[in-house]
């Protein structure tokens, strides 16, 4: 109970900081919603599809690529450097709040986060008709894991390379937008060359994609998107694991310093 009770604090202080900047809040809303229309009446135009069609087929790829990668992926890294940068991980030491609560705080803000984004772009994209065609469930667990991933690979962003918070911008971008469009987030991966294609294959962005894409526009069952789910699901594990060393090593260099 020590554990949750320190993991629903640590979730909720960083909640709360977020309404209270509005301005990244309003931001955080506008970008995937405007990704989402934008892209849906693309779609529509070039692909000759109903409004409904062409926002079921946007959706899955605007949440992955322009929701939960910025909202988990660089919203992690932001407040791994913030926390650094305004000591609260030297007054962590000092507390009787453990290092496991404060990064599990984290996770469950930023899950939090991406679940809202996730009813956004969906509501969104229901009211120019659009419908969820497959499991619901299968659907929840690949945004989840997609959650997970994005935030691991915060985690070891954040602690091994960011040291300001100008450094958070650059770092996103250089390592990021490179994979959502090998991921085919915005530019769709039928299009791409063979060599790209096999390339993208080990990229997690695809599989993130391709498993929801899948499930929520053409209403596929677990078998037929198993190869990217267990993917994925690899993928998460590995970035948990590595988010946790790398959040380790970092604390042991504050204690130092």
């Amino acid at each position: 109970m020590k554990y949750w009770r320190e993991t629903l604090a640590v979730a909720q202080r960083i909640l709360i900081e977020l309404l209270r900047r509005r301005r990244s809040l309003v931001f955080w809303t506008i970008f995937p919603v405007s990704i989402l229309i934008i892209n849906g009446f693309i779609v529509a135009e070039r692909a000759q599809l109903s409004m409904a069609e062409a926002f079921e087929y946007a959706a899955p790829s605007t949440l992955v690529g322009a929701a939960l990668f910025f909202s988990c992926l660089g919203g992690s890294v932001a407040t791994v450097v913030a926390e650094r940068e305004q000591q609260t991980l030297k007054r962590l030491f000092i507390s009787p709040l453990s290092g496991t609560s404060y990064f599990l705080g984290i996770f469950v803000a930023h899950t939090c986060i991406g679940i809202g984004q996730t009813l956004l772009v969906y509501t969104i994209a229901a009211f120019w008709g659009a419908k969820f065609q497959g499991s619901i469930l299968l659907g929840g667990v690949i945004i989840l894991l997609s959650i997970i991933s994005y935030v691991g690979v915060g985690f070891v962003l954040g602690t091994q390379f960011a040291r300001r918070t100008e450094d958070v911008n650059a770092l996103v971008a250089a390592f990021g937008v490179p994979l959502l469009i090998l991921g085919g987030a915005f530019v769709p991966s039928f299009v791409f060359p063979k060599t790209l294609l096999d390339i993208a294959k080990f990229n997690p962005v695809y599989h993130m994609v391709k498993a929801l894409s899948g499930v929520s526009d053409e209403g596929k069952k677990f078998a037929d998107i198993e190869l990217h789910f267990w993917f994925l699901y690899v993928f998460a594990i590995l970035m948990v694991v590595a988010g946790w060393l790398s959040y380790r090593r970092m604390l042991s260099v504050e204690r130092r310093l």
